[in-house]
This record gives C-alpha cells, structure tokens and sequence, in this order.
C-alpha cells in the first residue's frame, strides 16, 4: 500500500475481517482444519551492519538480538525459514580505502553468522552487493533475472520445506539499480512457474527494487503469494507496519541496518491466497489508533450538535463512522486473531531489534573479538598514516591545550560537557580504533593539520575546534588575528555532520547549544537562547521512553 495511506488503511481489512473470524463467529477449529504452519523472518539492506551506534536513545539493529530472536525460533523445530533481501555484507560504495581490513573482517563475521549460525534460506542481490566487486558477492544470490554471463554467483530459485510446507524462494533485482540485472517479468514468471511444478505451495520473492516497481511485479506475474521489498528500506520510525496487497500478493519491507525484522507466521489449509489475519501486536498497535481517532470524532460530532446550521447529513454519516469504528475496535478487542473461516492465513509482525531483546552470548562474544582485532589491524596499517599538511596561508588544528593558554574560562566549561567525554566513550566501548566511529570523536578528523587514526594524541574529543575551526594561525599570532576559518557560533550544518539521526536522534540545534554555552564560553549566545529545551533534558526524556532495562544475555 502506498506509504502516504498507510494510517489507517487497515480500516477496511478489520471491517471485513471482524465479521468473517472462526474466533469472532464463536465456532471451533476442528484439529484437521489447523493446517501446516512456518514462520518467515526477513531482512533487507543490512549493509554490513554488525550492530548499532550507541549514541542513540534506543539503539537497533544488534546482530546478537537478531540471532537471539532466529535461533530462538528455530529451536528444535524445522519450521523457520530465514530469507534476506539483498544489499547484505557492505556499506554504500565508495568504502574508504583505509577500512578496508574493516570492512572485510565485519563482512566476513556477517556471512558466517548468516550461514552458520541463522542458516540463511536465501539472499536476494542488493545494489551494494557489488561494492568489493564480483568476487564479494557471498553466499549465492536469488536473482532470476541476472544472467549467467554477469559472472556473478547465483542460486537457482529454491523450494524449501518447513514445518511440512514447500516454499519456493526467488529473486529479482532491479536494472535500475544492479546494471546487470535483465527484465524483471518475463524471468520472473518463470522462476514462479518453476517453483509451482517443483510443488511450491507458496512462493516468496525477493525482490530488490523500489516498491512501485514491486508493486508491479505484483501485478504482472501470478502465483506470488510474498514479496519482501529490498530496496529504500526504512529508519524504524517511517516502518510501514501492515503489509500491502496487490491483487493477491502480500508486500512486506524489513528496515535496513538489520533495525526492523519483518516476521510472517504462516498457516496453510489448502489452496488459495493468503489471507491476512492480523494478530495481536498489529492489533494493539491498531487499537491505539483507533483509541485516538475515536474521541476526536466524539469531539467534532458533540460540536456540531450545538451547531444548528451543520448539515444533518453530513453529520449522520460521522455518526455511523463512529460506530464503525467503536464496532471495529470492539471486534478487535475481544478478538485480535482474526483467523478466516477456511483458507491459508498468517500473521505479519514488523519487529525492532531493539535494546530490550535477548542477546545471543555467542555473538556477544565474536562482536567484542571483531572489535580487538580490528583495532589491531586499523592500528598496525595506519602507522604511517601522518596528517596531511595545511596549505601555506591555511590553519590546520593546534588542539585544547593550546586555546586554554587564552581562552581559560572557556575550556574550564567545556570540560563539564559531553563533548569532552567524547573519547572516552570510545575506549570504554571497544571502538576508539573502528573508522565506523573514530572520525566523530577527535578533532579535525582526516582534515589538514587534524586527526588521523594513529596521530590524534591532542586532538582527542571534541574540542573548541570541531566548532569553531582549525586556529594553528590564531595561535601562532598569539590572538592579534581572527581568520576566517574561525566562527565564533558554529552554523548547524557544523554540527548535523556528527549529530546525524543515526547518531543522535535527539538532535536540536538550540537545545544542544543551551549545554555547551554558560559562563566562560558563549554567556551571551546562552541569555540569547533563553529558556527550553536542553540536550540533557532531551536526552534523558527520550532514554526514559526507550526504557534503561536491556534484554537478558546483553551487555548494553
């Protein structure tokens, strides 16, 4: 369903669901009409994604939740199938040269913890895939319509059997996206057709490419009953939390960075398609709403009763939309499964990888020792890795102590900020020498005269220069002169480079300067701000909601 509907587009299906519920009807399901049942897990756009940055109030995305939650599925039952959509071991090309220990070390732990440890069922190809080039792409990849002379590693579309269900599994990629990917139809009607004579019961695709083109594939070719959309995959907060439907295909989309797990606990009673039969996290989530719309409307319609000029019709027909809707969330209510009378059916849950889910102590363990290694290897390579040298006429970085030789007062009150701990959350993290966090912790990263990963001594945290910039030449003319490379109030684009919203997602330019201005540093520029908001405020409320509990079996 398109993303701009998605609010309440579940209106309808529990319209008609709520009437046509074995649970809802009051009648028993006779044991022979339970069925065969699997549960799908999917993912999409991991991009190398091995966990999280924890500089976010509820960090997701933790490949020990995931494993946690797989392998607890999986355990002592053979009705779990694992599928992921593509783009899968790599971050978005250009990888920096310097990473490259690191990011090949971070691939190789994803891969293993993939095959190995989730059993991966099937890996569609992804746009990022290629990123170290065709020898990179691993395992095998589901995509029909990528021809062998592509010299890429594919797999056949596959039929898998779980808990006494044959799926077929295959893959389709966008030319819009991987240039070597043919036309999506025509392959793809015959990778289904395949599946269907090798005895699919039910068919996932995996398609790589936007929903529109999805939604098209949908459309074209039958006999489709799952497509899990790779591509443009979401942040959490712009999740679509119900499937969307075309015809009788189902469309899902896990979120990327491994933050968003799409799972779909399948029935299978005969033939036929899916029917949707949402179940009780979606229900919450449904009653909610409908709890907030409701009193809205009780608001408008006790409005207009005073209102002797509202139109009567108008106003008989928000009558009965409130009834529909106290009906719906009454149906709900009483029965969240909404379980057909005959016919397959499942349940599809979008799930957050997040802080309060079990951890795999396994993995626990390989992440903290991908982390040391790492750190050796970025440590031994970058040696040699000097500053590159200001241009003559330009500043490069002089670093903290250097700016308190004048400006005391002000560095006295930076350090009782969080920038000043910036290094240190690093160390006591286990990722002072990752290139995935470094650059956001030291001071004139990669910049002329600034930090580099093996020369940062003094240009640990995030000192005076980071916002106000490099002042080698300030310092050497003891003051007499301001270059312009100095800003006395940083813009905020300065600050969004670190403070991004996979970063720091309480991010607010003025609250966040009301914590780094008082006395001694920028006394004006804090009576100008006022009173509100401040990051430490904003901070604490958003770690409040997320919750300080973390799942059992973790570390953080």
């Amino acid at each position: 369903m398109p993303r701009l509907a998605r609010s309440f587009a579940y209106l309808a299906l529990v319209g008609v669901t709520a009437t046509c519920s074995a649970s809802s009807s009051g009648k028993a399901t006779k044991e022979s009409d339970k069925g065969s049942s699997f549960t799908l897990f999917a993912t999409t756009e991991l991009f190398g994604n091995i966990e999280p940055c924890g500089c976010t109030s509820d960090p997701m995305g933790d490949l020990s939740r995931t494993v946690a939650l797989i392998a607890g599925a999986r355990a002592g039952k053979d009705a779990v199938i694992y599928v992921d959509g593509g783009s899968t071991l790599y971050a978005k090309p250009p990888l920096p040269a310097e990473a490259a220990t690191q990011t090949s070390a971070k691939a190789n732990l994803l891969l293993q913890t993939m095959t190995q440890r989730l059993h991966v069922d099937a890996v569609g190809l992804g746009a990022t895939d290629l990123a170290m080039g065709p020898e990179g792409v691993r395992p095998p990849r589901q995509a029909a319509n990528v021809p062998a002379s592509a010299g890429l590693p594919l797999a056949e579309p596959t039929v898998v059997t779980a808990g006494g269900v044959e799926v077929g599994i295959f893959g389709a990629t966008s030319p819009t996206l991987v240039p070597a990917a043919g036309p999506v139809i025509d392959a793809a009607r015959a990778a289904v057709a395949k599946l269907r004579a090798g005895g699919a019961q039910v068919v996932v695709g995996l398609a790589y490419m936007p929903m529109r083109e999805a939604r098209d594939l949908a459309r074209e070719v039958d006999g489709i009953d799952i497509i899990v959309v790779g591509a443009d995959a979401p942040e959490p907060d712009k999740i679509i939390p119900d499937p969307g439907k075309v015809r009788s295909t189902w469309l899902v989309q896990p979120g990327n960075r491994g933050q968003v797990v799409t799972r779909m606990d399948v029935t299978v009673r005969g033939g036929g398609p899916l029917a949707d039969a949402l179940g009780a996290a979606r229900a919450k989530s449904h009653i909610a709403a409908l709890g907030e719309r409701i009193p809205a409307l009780q608001a408008q319609l006790a409005k207009w009763a005073k209102d002797p000029t509202a139109d009567a019709d108008f106003v008989a027909t928000k009558k009965k939309e409130l009834a529909d809707l106290e009906a719906q969330k009454a149906a709900l209510e009483k029965n969240p499964l909404q379980v057909p009378d005959k016919g397959s059916w499942f349940v599809m849950q979008q799930v957050q990888i997040s802080k309060g889910l079990p951890c795999d102590a396994g993995m626990q363990a390989a992440k903290t020792k991908l982390d040391e290694e790492v750190g050796k290897a970025n440590v031994a390579a970058a040696k040699d890795d000097q500053p590159t040298p200001p241009e003559k006429g330009h500043p490069g970085y002089s670093g903290i102590e250097e700016c308190g030789f004048c400006h005391g007062d002000a560095v006295k009150f930076w350090k009782k900020t969080r920038h000043a701990e910036a290094w240190k959350t690093l160390v006591d993290a286990g990722k002072q020498w990752s290139y995935d966090c470094i650059g956001c912790h030291v001071t004139g990263w990669k910049e002329p005269g600034g930090a580099t990963l093996s020369v940062n001594d003094d240009l640990r945290d995030v000192q005076c220069e980071v916002c106000h910039g490099p002042g080698s030449i300030h310092v050497d003319q003891d003051g007499k002169e301001k270059p312009l490379s100095l800003v006395t109030k940083p813009p905020a684009e300065r600050c969004k480079k670190c403070h991004t919203p996979a970063h720091s997602d309480t991010f607010d330019y003025d609250a966040y300067l009301r914590d780094v201005t008082g006395p001694g540093h920028g006394e004006k520029l804090r009576k100008e701000l006022g009173d509100g908001p401040t990051a430490h405020e904003l901070r604490k409320a958003a770690l409040e909601k997320a919750g300080a509990e973390v799942g059992p079996g973790c570390k953080k």
